[in-house]
């Protein structure tokens, strides 16, 4: 007996043991996968720029240093031609090939700092601006040699450098690689979130509630208790062709992802968190409504 007794609790603790390992195993996993994540994205936060001198006397755009403190800034800077101003001087600085070192968006960088100091428009000045995506992945060790070649020769001429930037978490799409950035899909999502909430959590609840404590118990509300418990297992696609077909289909509610999204979503929770609400409203002890009443 007692060694069955030791042999069992043997037995217990290697399988503690095996449970600990696989605990820490898993942690390390996880560890080792956040840590890659941080290390490899780490450099969308930085950005590398050229310092790019530019005379705007003579470039002589036409447009009155008044104009970059109004609403209409943007659009009279790219009426005037400041993109063209902005190739022209990369070609005089960098020879041929210096439109192609520049990003697509160098040009808006130029642009706010005009915004910042209308007063450069009278003089020649230096801006650093951002570098084209081959050019930007060679500097951080990752690009074509032709590109790691002219990064090179920019940092023989001191003239690149490389700096933290927000560009990633304050701008949206872009069909430039190195202005791509989260912030347009991070509204959209809070927005529908926000839309989810207001809609499904307040009819979830109230649903519970009523099912739970005040419907009667007939056929009907058996029937009500059956379809909720198939919706809530119901694929999350359908719901999402439900939407496409009734909202935007049926309804024609403008294309808005907040909006539809919102509501779609709302469809697809609101079963579980009547369930949910439910199951709460159960484990509640009969004791506690009988003293509130």
């Amino acid at each position: 007996m007692q060694s069955r007794i030791r042999r069992r609790y043997a037995a217990e603790r290697r399988f503690r043991l095996a449970g600990l390992a696989a605990v820490w195993l898993s942690a390390g996993f996880l560890a080792f996968l956040l840590s890659s994540m941080l290390w490899q994205g780490a450099s969308g936060f930085v950005e590398t720029r050229v310092a790019l001198p530019i005379d705007f006397a003579a470039a002589a755009l036409p447009i009155e240093p008044a104009r970059l403190t109004s609403r209409g800034a943007d659009l009279a800077l790219a009426s005037a031609g400041l993109e063209g101003a902005v190739d022209s001087a990369a070609t005089r600085a960098f020879g041929k090939d210096g439109e192609g070192l520049l990003s697509d968006g160098a040009w808006v960088t130029v642009r706010d700092a005009l915004k910042a100091d209308p007063g450069l428009l009278s003089r020649k000045t230096v801006i650093a601006v951002p570098v084209a995506s081959p050019v930007d992945m060679a500097a951080k060790g990752d690009g074509p040699p032709e590109a790691e070649a002219v990064v090179a020769r920019l940092k023989a001429r001191g003239v690149l450098t490389r700096g933290l930037s927000m560009t990633f978490l304050t701008t949206a799409d872009s069909t430039d690689a190195t202005r791509v950035g989260i912030w347009g899909a991070f509204k959209g999502s809070l927005l529908t979130m926000i839309v989810t909430l207001l809609l499904a959590f307040p009819i979830g609840v109230l649903s519970a509630l009523y099912l739970e404590e005040y419907a009667p118990k007939n056929r009907w509300t058996d029937l009500i208790e059956v379809s909720i418990n198939n919706l809530a297992a119901v694929p999350s696609i359908i719901f999402g062709l439900l939407g496409l077909a009734v909202f935007l289909g049926t309804f024609h509610m403008p294309r808005s992802g907040a909006i539809v999204g919102g509501l779609t979503l709302a469809l697809m929770t609101m079963p579980v968190i009547v369930i949910a609400g439910r199951n709460a409203i159960k484990a509640v002890p009969p004791s506690i409504p009988s003293a509130a009443s």
